[in-house]
């Protein structure tokens, strides 16, 4: 899969905590319109606190769309039986890829992610973006799974989000020789795992500025990106972690009027503390650095 930019969609809600189906359905245009592929029901798009009713809809929905982006499905939990289910369900549908991430909360080692990764990757027909974010679940994706997993044909890619370097060349060190992918889970991270060797970028900040966080990963994989524009992107790729994931974005994306409201489902809250002036001045240096170059 060549798609350079993967944008984590978030899941607009309403103010009494349902889907916004019409909102959602702009957002995956406009991604569309910049090129972006979409992934759905990951940690951003708050995979977890949707029922498996409200997945499948949001899934149907927009296969429906045209013209259709790429998409990849998350595929994360606890329950094997319940993801290969899930799975099953996927497996019937039009879409391009998986983003398999380490099982949360029960911290396996690598003969327990193997096994679990293995159950998976038997039961698909699609490429699959093993998912690294220990912040998230509680333990690293064991680099040696990899070469585990080496022989499956479905293992297409790592999606690194640890936020470390040296993390990122460890992957490189377990996939060297292999025809794996690795890809800048962190938005902030870009410029360097593009010069460490990441394909693309998986990428949070792309929801709120889908066709500028295009241009700065082109840039960060051509090697062109200039010191004041790495410093904008530090600036506005950390405003988007000023407070728990997604919520940064959704009320960007409230401010610029591309959702109706910034809900987050519990235990996720819009009431948290968030610096409003910070996500203003980053909006505004964003849109004015991507004018500028058009």
């Amino acid at each position: 899969n060549q798609t350079t930019v993967w944008t984590a969609l978030i899941t607009p809600m309403l103010e009494n905590g349902k889907i916004d189906i019409d909102s959602f359905t702009e957002l995956v245009a406009a991604q569309t319109k910049a090129g972006n592929g979409i992934v759905l029901f990951g940690s951003t798009g708050e995979g977890l606190a949707l029922t498996l009713h409200e997945k499948k809809a949001m899934l149907k929905h927009v296969l429906d769309m045209k013209p259709l982006p790429p998409i990849m499905v998350g595929v994360g939990g606890f329950q094997l039986a319940e993801q290969l289910s899930w799975l099953a369900f996927c497996e019937t549908l039009n879409i391009s890829a998986y983003l398999m991430v380490v099982p949360l909360y029960a911290k396996p080692g690598p003969v327990g992610q193997t096994a679990w990764f293995e159950a998976l990757l038997n039961k698909v027909t699609k490429p699959c973006m093993l998912y690294n974010v220990p912040s998230r679940v509680g333990t690293i994706l064991h680099p040696q799974v990899l070469n585990d997993l080496k022989d499956n044909p479905y293992l297409w890619a790592v999606k690194e989000a640890s936020g470390s370097v040296t993390a990122f060349k460890a992957y490189q060190t377990a996939v060297a020789g292999l025809s794996i992918c690795l890809y800048s889970g962190d938005d902030v991270l870009m410029p360097q795992l593009a010069k460490a060797g990441a394909k693309g970028l998986i990428s949070v900040a792309a929801n709120v500025w889908p066709e500028a966080v295009r241009r700065y990963a082109e840039l960060c994989l051509s090697h062109q990106l200039d010191l004041s524009t790495q410093a904008l992107w530090k600036q506005a790729s950390e405003a988007c972690f000023c407070a728990p994931n997604p919520l940064p974005a959704k009320l960007l994306l409230t401010r610029q009027g591309k959702i109706n409201s910034a809900y987050c489902r519990p235990p996720l809250s819009q009431n948290e503390q968030v610096d409003h002036a910070l996500l203003e001045t980053v909006n505004k240096a964003v849109n004015s650095w991507y004018e500028g170059i058009n």
